[in-house]
């Protein structure tokens, strides 16, 4: 199943301007834009791919604007999208974000997940004390 033409080059135009305000560090011009193109997905959002990357790209702003609670709803929503179940990224986000919200028994779990099915190398960019939570793990 294949989004419109126009509903999906609406979509990648909105999200491309929410990557370069989100490279700005305009998260907030970013967020609107990515929540603008996650409205034109025609229901059931959850079957589409954009809504996978459009997901993942809310929770992202949304961690770096340091709102752990919403974000981590996202990349919850994004893992009921194809492919979003089992991605490294999302599960090293999700962590994150119980890790900051204080529940490090889940944040253990994802972060561990990340790293069964990633490597070390899904932490490059994170934060040390993410990987230091699960090193005794391992």
């Amino acid at each position: 199943m294949e989004l419109d033409d126009v509903i999906y080059d609406e979509i990648l135009r909105k999200s491309e301007k929410g990557n370069s305000f989100s490279e700005l560090g305009q998260f907030k011009e970013a967020l609107d834009e990515y929540s603008d193109a996650i409205k034109l997905l025609p229901d059931p959002i959850y079957v589409w791919e954009a809504a996978t990357w459009l997901f993942v790209s809310i929770g992202d702003t949304l961690f770096q604007l340091n709102d752990f609670e919403n974000s981590l709803d996202s990349f919850m929503q994004a893992q009921k999208c194809p492919d979003g179940l089992g991605n490294p990224f999302i599960c090293v986000r999700i962590g994150e974000c119980f890790f900051e919200l204080g529940n490090k028994e889940k944040a253990k779990q994802y972060l561990f997940q990340a790293y069964m099915l990633e490597g070390e190398d899904i932490f490059s960019d994170a934060d040390p004390k993410y990987f230091e939570l699960i090193a005794p793990l391992i």
